[in-house]
């Protein structure tokens, strides 16, 4: 049974490893989401878009998934936070090719999880790319939603936690920024889009949570002013925007919500954001995919799911089962078919070995053939050399000018023959 010592461990153990955080960032271009990603991770690690030539305006340029890393440290708890930028999103005439890509990316870190839990054994460095919180940047138009916010809110929310903020808020007056905060919420709760608001317990959570709580659910949708640049006030290098008329601190709660939005996502509501990422919304998205699984599976069949298309526990966990074994199955099946790869390969090298050591005594037979040349007469051929043997003299005989060299027998022989002619 685990003891206070256990928990405590834990924590300083996730203390020590740091925490893995993952953000979305979508808005259309204008609303200042790069100048934020900059600012909430104290370096430039977006850049800001390049401009474009007038003769190329036209073309249409798509969304792209860019997440970039950067390591954090708040209060004392190192975090490792990805940042998912979305630069091109809602600069089309028909954003349904936008709106796709973005849930496709969310579902795929999903897919991701479900896939490595089916594993036999698992990846110990796998990581865990699922996304916790998602920022929509709204247009500070000062009138309300657009139909693109609501449509793109409205498709996110069952997958991610949702977070309306106002980018570049210094745009509107503090009466405008209040009554387009006003409708905003108004249409969020018209059209019923789940988005995250600071979810408390009235009868569980103590009273400075509840406070806590309910002051930023208030402020929502943030007001976000974001800055890159240092400006000197009252003797001291802050983060703001310098004006013909004044300066706007980032920092600074009476002019943006920013510095209360980055310490709640990344230090007070870091742990709840994702615990509901990992029990609420991928455990939906997990029961979805695995309960089509199954009816597909069993279509025209009336087991397994009744007329409404619910499926059984049982039956659920039969197809997690499946599912394991069907990764079992490949996993063995591609261990064959490297096992085969590798004897096909081995087999041919053995044959091109034999070719070469082939190849090579040729050139060796060859090679000793040409040196016996070289060095000597060539043989005699066989007739000549059977003759030369059986009268005893020497195999391959060498004529000059008084008979036969080396061979002073032979040589009377033929003088006697010689004299005797003569007389």
């Amino acid at each position: 049974m685990a003891g206070p010592g256990s928990s405590f461990g834990a924590r300083r153990k996730a203390v020590k490893k740091g925490l893995q955080f993952t953000l979305l960032v979508v808005g259309q271009s204008g609303t200042g989401r790069t100048t934020f990603i900059n600012t909430l991770c104290e370096t430039p690690v977006v850049a800001h878009k390049a401009e474009v030539a007038p003769e190329m305006a036209h073309q249409e340029q798509g969304i792209k998934i860019n997440p970039v890393s950067v390591e954090l440290e708040e209060d004392g708890v190192r975090i490792s936070l990805t940042v998912v930028d979305t630069p091109g999103f809602g600069d089309q005439i028909d954003n349904e090719f936008t709106f796709n890509e973005i849930m496709g990316y969310i579902e795929r870190q999903y897919d991701d999880i479900l896939a490595e839990e089916s594993r036999i054994k698992r990846n110990p460095r796998f990581r865990d790319n699922r996304v916790h919180a998602l920022l929509y940047f709204i247009t500070p138009t000062g009138h309300a939603l657009r139909e693109l916010d609501i449509e793109l809110m409205r498709r996110l929310s069952p997958r991610v936690n949702v977070i309306p903020v106002i980018g570049k808020s210094d745009t509107l007056t503090p009466g405008e920024l209040q009554d387009f905060k006003r409708r905003v919420m108004e249409d969020i709760e018209y059209y019923n889009i789940p988005v995250y608001n600071f979810p408390f317990d009235a009868e569980e959570d103590d009273e400075e949570t509840i406070a806590d709580n309910s002051e930023l659910r208030a402020m929502m949708p943030f007001a976000i002013v974001g800055s890159e640049e240092e400006v000197e006030v009252n003797g001291e290098p802050v983060r703001a925007r310098r004006y013909p008329w004044g300066i706007v601190e980032v920092d600074n709660p009476q002019h943006s919500d920013f510095q209360r939005l980055r310490h709640s996502l990344l230090v007070t509501h870091l742990t709840d954001l994702k615990e509901i990422t990992v029990h609420y919304l991928y455990e939906a998205h997990r029961s979805e995919k695995l309960s089509r699984s199954i009816v597909g599976e069993n279509a025209g069949f009336e087991h397994g799911a009744d007329q409404d298309g619910s499926v059984l526990p049982e039956d659920m966990a039969t197809q997690s089962v499946r599912l394991k074994e069907d990764q079992l199955r490949r996993e063995e099946q591609q261990l064959r078919d490297l096992e085969l790869r590798s004897q096909r390969e081995l087999a041919e090298k053995r044959q091109e070995l034999l070719a070469r050591e082939e190849v090579l005594r040729n050139l060796e037979a060859r090679l000793a053939a040409a040196q016996t040349q070289g060095s000597g007469t060539p043989p005699p051929p066989p007739q000549q050399a059977a003759l030369g043997a059986s009268q005893g003299g020497p195999v391959h005989p060498v004529l000059t000018p008084g008979g036969y060299a080396g061979d002073e027998q032979h040589q009377q022989q033929h003088q006697q023959h010689y004299n005797g002619v003569q007389q």
